[in-house]
Formats: C-alpha cells, sequence, structure tokens
C-alpha cells in the first residue's frame, strides 16, 4: 500500500490510475511482483519490475495494448475498506506501514485489478486517455518502463 503523500495528490491521480493498470498487467504477461519501485509524477512515471531476463520488443508492445485495451474498456476505478482478514488472496500487505490495522483500503480498477492502496484515482479507466511507453531499460535483474499519458 502507498503511504507517500505524492498518491494523495489529485493531479497525479491519471498515472497514478495507470500505474495500477501497468502493475496488474506485469503480473498477468510475466508473473512477477507488481512493482515496489515507482517514480509517479504529472507528466511522466518510471516504474521498475524483477525479472530474470528482458522482455522482447514484442512483449513490450503487447504491454502497451493491454493497458490501453483496459483504457478503451471504461472500467470503473472504485475503492472500499475491507477487513483484513477478508482480504483476496492476490493483495500483499507487505508495504503496510503499521501492520496492526484492522480495514484496508482496497482500490479495484473494474474486474482487472485490485490492490491496497490510500492514493486519488480516476472514476474511470477511459478518463486516462493513451498509455504510451516512451523508453524501457534492463539491468540487473530490474526491468524499468518509462511511461506517459495522453490524456483526453
Amino acid at each position: 500500500m502507498e503511504t507517500n503523500s505524492k498518491f494523495q495528490d489529485e493531479a497525479i491521480a491519471p498515472m497514478h490510475t495507470a500505474e495500477h493498470i501497468l502493475n496488474q498487467t506485469m503480473v498477468r504477461l510475466f508473473g512477477c511482483p507488481r512493482s515496489t519501485n515507482a517514480h509517479i509524477e504529472r507528466k511522466k512515471s518510471k516504474v521498475n519490475y524483477e525479472l530474470a531476463e528482458a522482455p522482447t520488443p514484442e512483449q513490450i508492445e503487447r504491454i502497451g495494448q493491454m493497458v490501453n485495451d483496459v483504457i478503451r474498456a471504461d472500467m470503473p476505478v472504485t475503492a472500499r475498506m475491507t477487513p483484513v482478514d477478508q482480504l483476496p488472496e492476490s493483495v500483499s500487505l507487505s508495504r503496510l506501514p503499521d501492520q496492526q490495522v484492522r480495514e484496508v483500503r482496497l482500490v479495484y480498477v473494474g474486474n482487472y485489478d485490485v490492490c491496497a492502496c490510500i492514493g486519488a484515482h480516476v472514476a474511470h479507466t477511459a478518463q486516462l486517455g493513451a498509455f504510451r511507453i516512451t523508453s524501457t531499460s534492463y539491468a540487473d535483474g530490474q526491468f524499468r518502463i518509462v511511461f506517459r499519458l495522453d490524456l483526453p
């Protein structure tokens, strides 16, 4: 669960929502964990993933296609408080600042993604416009994606 106050900023809500979609896309395509190292900004963001090898150009193109498919599907983005003992198995609590909490705010991107998060998000994925990977790099098991959104 993100705890940095920058995630509470409405100005980066579109990029932060896109990060949720990108995380789930990487989990689905590569079976890797969600990113634990992200730098989310209003105009350009960077996200790192642990991968055994660099994705091919075709796989990188597929990442962008899948993220844009979710955006175009105009899925609702919702949040609700959920008791810790009722969390889906896929939700990790490893980043919680307080391991004694009884409820966690879960953010849902339609039926595509769910994760614990305190940040600001858009109401529907179509508000994100188009997702664009501007660069990628791979070193020492870390795959970095730099992305932008072409907001509507």
